[in-house]
This record gives structure tokens, sequence and C-alpha cells, in this order.
């Protein structure tokens, strides 16, 4: 028995419709071909061209949004604070990141099991930004076939012209996108004056130039090499699959056997199913895959080969439906199931975090008190033979404007606060105010009494800090 196993891949750029490619044989570790994806239209396509303007529009426009004079979304790492939609997270605020990445993890798995790869078919980045470069790569260079056409074709004025334009566009796009990224971390008026200006620090200038430089590479050159083999989602995807995900699929029962005929022919009369093998599912195919293969894990969902063979459907007067979202079950002529263990398992965690999160940003207090007691010394009497403790009060406002805290201390009859009782904190501040509480030495019980500070916030009545502490005296 031979010691080599022969292997053979199906080329995700070959087009079936080639009719002098039959071997399906290619190279284990082949370069990469060029996929020249044409241009359709069609219900799925509006749906993402709806998203893709929705995602887009967010992505640059929330970075110039203010509220309250801070950014909506800003991640101020020198001073360690991420202003999100009027609120201010700390790093002692890590948890709930932490808490909305399962969250993400989890919808991400909770859709996957129900719908498959809708995520990078419609709202992921490199899909987002791919389809952008495509798009503007047809305006200029025109359809598929004009696309193959001006590259096989010698160097020209009309080549160079259309070349240099589509990178020139596509560079533009890539720096708009990574100044809007850095504007995210630098406040995005400031950067685009330094920037402009000269004056922006080094790094500013490299992570502008970082970001830019992947954009253009990703979404411009590399497009499905990152999907098929740069991002884990596509390799582990099939763990979260079963009969009853829905994904994009190929109905053979209906299709096969497949073969080209004239519009008037009637498939039945001549054996053959519904797919005229057109060879245009293949030629929509962002990842150049062909769907009649069955599931594979290059695609990525974009239901771009549906509307394809919807339209050619309607040019032949067959029924839609030849290539759709089902699943295993439906193709097999079994009943699916949306509701299943899985489903409720992702769905039940998914809740959970999102209550959770919820409840926890809705009841998170904007300010906190701290009490830290001087332990270099126990007390001490002062003028008027009352007994003194020390303590720093440390404030922290991390609402998005100055709050103004009114302090007092209980717990003892008649003890009081030697120091200043009123005292602002910026937002964002840490205000450490050094405290020095007495007390008659007939209210001494115990050596060691605990009482409570308090912070009420003059510019906020409904916020209040307390916090406990202890009170040292002599108990004879």
């Amino acid at each position: 028995m031979s010691s080599e196993i022969p292997v053979k891949q199906i080329d995700p750029s070959s087009d079936p419709s080639d009719k002098n490619n039959k071997s399906g044989n290619v190279e284990l570790y082949a370069s990469r071909k060029k996929i020249y994806v044409k241009e359709v239209k069609g219900f799925f396509q509006r749906i993402r061209n709806v998203s893709l303007l929705a995602l887009m529009g967010m992505y640059f426009a929330f970075v110039w949004f203010t509220l309250d004079g801070q950014p909506l979304i800003h991640f101020d790492l020198p001073a360690r604070e991420f202003h999100l939609y009027g609120m201010t997270f700390y790093p002692k605020d890590f948890f709930l990141l932490s808490g909305m990445l399962i969250i993400a993890a989890f919808g991400l798995f909770f859709i996957t099991t129900l719908f498959g790869r809708v995520w990078c078919g419609y709202t992921c980045p490199q899909t987002v930004w791919t389809f952008i470069f495509m798009w503007v790569e047809e305006r200029i260079e025109g359809s598929r076939n004009k696309r193959m056409k001006l590259d096989k074709a010698p160097r020209s004025a009309e080549k160079i012209f259309k070349k240099s334009a589509k990178h020139a566009v596509w560079l533009l796009i890539a720096l708009a996108t990574g100044l809007t990224f850095v504007g995210y971390f630098y406040p995005i008026r400031e950067l685009l004056a330094d920037v402009f200006t000269l004056q922006a620090n080094g790094w500013a200038y490299f992570w502008v130039g970082f970001f830019t430089v992947a954009t253009y590479l990703n979404a411009g050159w590399m497009r499905e090499q990152v999907c098929l083999y740069m991002c884990p989602y596509a390799r582990f995807q099939s763990v979260m699959f079963d009969p009853n995900t829905r994904v994009v699929s190929y109905d053979p029962n209906r299709g096969e056997p497949r073969g080209g005929r004239k519009k008037e022919v009637d498939p039945a009369e001549v054996g053959l199913g519904d797919c005229i093998d057109c060879g245009q599912c293949v030629q929509v195919c962002p990842t150049g895959i062909d769907i009649r293969d069955g599931l594979q894990y290059e695609c990525i969902g974009c239901a771009l080969c549906i509307d394809a063979c919807d339209e050619i459907m309607d040019k032949m007067n067959y029924p839609r439906g030849l290539i759709r979202y089902t699943t295993e079950n439906e193709l097999e002529g079994k009943p699916s199931k949306l509701l299943r263990p899985r489903t409720f398992g992702y769905g039940a965690v998914l809740s959970l975090m999102i209550a959770a999160t919820i409840f926890i940003i809705a009841t998170r207090v904007p300010a906190q008190l701290d009490v830290l007691r001087d332990r270099g010394a126990l007390y001490s009497f002062n003028g008027e033979g009352r007994i003194e403790n020390s303590y720093t009060l440390k404030i922290s406002n991390m609402s998005e404007v100055p709050q103004t805290f009114s302090l007092s201390v209980s717990g003892m009859e008649d003890i009081r606060i030697l120091t200043e009782t009123s005292v602002t904190v910026e937002s964002g501040e840490n205000r450490s105010l050094p405290t020095v509480v007495d007390v008659p030495p007939e209210s001494i019980e115990e050596s060691n009494t605990e009482i409570l500070f308090r912070a009420h916030s003059e510019t906020d009545p409904s916020l209040t800090l307390e916090t406990e502490s202890r009170f040292v005296g002599p108990t004879d």
C-alpha cells in the first residue's frame, strides 16, 4: 500500500462554466488566482446595501458626534478613560468589557446556529469594505468581462488611467478609514488639524498609516484570502451547524441533472433538472466557490448566488429558490426546527448576559467615595480637648459634568468634620481630600467605633455616596 495520500482540492477561483477545465485538480499550494466578481442585483443585495450604508454611516459619523462637550465614543488611552454615549468607564470597569465580549461571542454563536454565516455576509468589516472596493472597481473598470479584458490587454493610456484612478480612490477610502479609526482614540477635529499641519505626534501618523495600508491591502488585494485563511471563524463555524441551521444551499433534487437547454424546452422531457449550468452562481461569488458542490467553509453566506440564480429562473420561467436559504432537513424532505436545545442554550446565556450588563450599567453610580484612615497616629487631642482622627477622602467623579459634594459624618454623638465640608470634583477627576474628624471624650464608648462618611452631590440631588470607616480613641 502506498504511503502517499492523494489530495484533491477544488480550486475556489475556478469557473465551472469553463468547459476546458475538466480535472479539478490543482497544486496544494497554488498561488492565488484573481476572482472577477460579477455584479448582481436582487433582494439580498438590496438588504446588504442597506446594511452596508448603515454600518459605514455609523462608522464615519459617530466619530464626529459630541454629547455635553465629550465625543460620543472616545477611547482616551492617556487618561485611561472610555467615553460611550454620555458615560465614562475606567479600568476598574473592565469586567463590563468582558461582559460585552461574552455577549458578542454568544450573539454570534446564536445567530450562526440559526442562520449560518450571515454575520460574514452582511456585517463583517472585511465584507463591508471589500464590497465598497468592488463597487468602485465596477464603476471605474466596468463589468466582469471588461475587467478581465482590461487585465489581459497590453499597457495603454486607458489601462494606466483606469488602474490609477481605481487605486487612487481605494487609497482615499483607506485613508478616510484610517483617520476615522484613529479619531476614536484622538479627537477627530484635533487629529485632522494636527495631521494636515504636520503637528501630530509620530504615533498618530504611524497608526493612521497602518490602518490605511491594512484597509487598502485587505479590501483591495487580499479580499477572499482574509476569509479563507486568516479568519478563524471560517474554520470552526461547522461546530455550530446542525441539520436545522438555515444556510445558503443548492437543491440537487430539483436542479439535477443539470444542463443547457432552450427556454421553451420542458426540462422533464429531456431528462434535466432546473439548473441550466450557466455558472452565474460562481461568477457572482466573492470567494469563487460553486455552491452546487455543497456546503463549504469558504461560503460566507452573502446570498449573491441566490440573487443570480433567481434572475436566471425568472428568465427561464422556472420557480425561484433553486439556490436558497434552507436547512439540510428541508432539502431531505424532513421538518426543520427553529427552537432546539442548542439555540435555547445560546439564547439563555445571551439573554442573561444582556440583562446583567444592562442592570449593572443602569445601577452604576457615576462617582465613588473611598476613605483611608491615617494609620500613622491612632488619635490625638486638640486644643478643645476633643479627640481627633485623620483620614484621606478620595472622591472619583465618573460622570460627564463637575460635581460639588457636601461632606458629613455620623455614627457617634457630636461627631464633626473640622476640615472643609464642600468640595468640587471635575469630570474624570480623582480628588484626594485630607480630613480631620473629632468627638468629645464622653462620646467614646469603645476604642474602635464604626462611623459613616457621606458625600451628597449638590449638582445631582439623587447622588449620595456612603463609605464606612473606624474611629479610634481611648476608653479610660
